[in-house]
């Protein structure tokens, strides 16, 4: 059974206290989107699972969106269809209603995550895209030295790729997806080469992992990280990142065909 929060937030994450201002840091990535578009190849209908404010949704397609939490939804652009109040694990469609399917930043929060997967395999005829981290590859980011707490969070939360490949029958690819410089997608790896932008309360806020961390041993992680950077000291160990055109870290996109 899966739980709902006041505002329908049906994972781990409480998006009704920390999903106000998501939209202003978390903005789609033009190379991600274009590995998303790549993988639904010629899909006219998709539906999005997760949605949030509509990130990764093509422009150019029929997109069906199911977001349970209503700060979520409420974010999203007039542009953009209405999302559905409706989970994974419980999909309001028939068998093999779209051509494709995708969810992006989300599986890690679903309560039941084989059965989420089910459901989209379900009313889904053609490729399944899942953009995720690999837990196994989150100590590449530097964060791992001033946030231990948060990366332990984020490997907790994140499924295996094992378990997700398992999930479709073992019928999928794991593709790595090298992040951009100046990433305009604010997850926590995109600022492997601004770590000016860890300091700033909004830029955690839209990364979940902090919020369960208690506030004073992240306030503890943020004041050793400001005081490396004023220090140069950061720069000294990490600073070639900061001209470095792309990280490849733990962003996967996952392909069931």
């Amino acid at each position: 059974m899966v739980t709902r929060r006041q505002d329908g937030s049906a994972g781990d994450a409480d998006y009704g206290r920390i999903g106000s201002g998501y939209r202003t840091y978390r903005q789609p990535e033009p190379v991600f989107e274009a590995a998303i578009a790549a993988a639904l190849g010629d899909a006219r209908r998709v539906l999005n699972v997760g949605a949030g404010a509509g990130s990764y949704e093509p422009r150019d397609r029929e997109v069906v969106a199911v977001e349970p939490s209503e700060s979520m939804r409420s974010q999203r652009p007039s542009h953009l269809p209405e999302a559905i109040d409706a989970t994974a694990e419980k999909l309001p469609f028939e068998d093999d209603s779209f051509d494709a399917a995708l969810t992006t930043f989300s599986v890690h929060q679903w309560p039941d995550l084989e059965a989420g997967l089910a459901e989209m395999r379900r009313v889904t005829k053609g490729p399944i895209v899942v953009l995720t981290c690999d837990p196994d590859l989150l100590d590449r980011f530097w964060l791992a030295e001033y946030a231990p707490a948060v990366i332990a969070t984020e490997a907790r939360r994140y499924p295996s790729m094992a378990r997700i490949v398992a999930a479709f029958g073992g019928r999928a690819r794991v593709q790595a997806l090298p992040i951009p410089l100046n990433c305009v997608d604010g997850f926590g790896e995109a600022y492997y080469g601004r770590p000016e932008m860890i300091l700033d309360p909004g830029a955690r806020k839209a990364n979940s992992a902090w919020s369960f961390v208690p506030e004073d041993e992240a306030e503890r992680s943020v004041e050793r990280l400001r005081a490396d950077l004023e220090s140069g000291i950061w720069d000294q160990r990490y600073g070639k990142l900061r001209q470095q055109e792309s990280f490849e870290g733990s962003l996967v996109l996952v392909v069931a065909p």
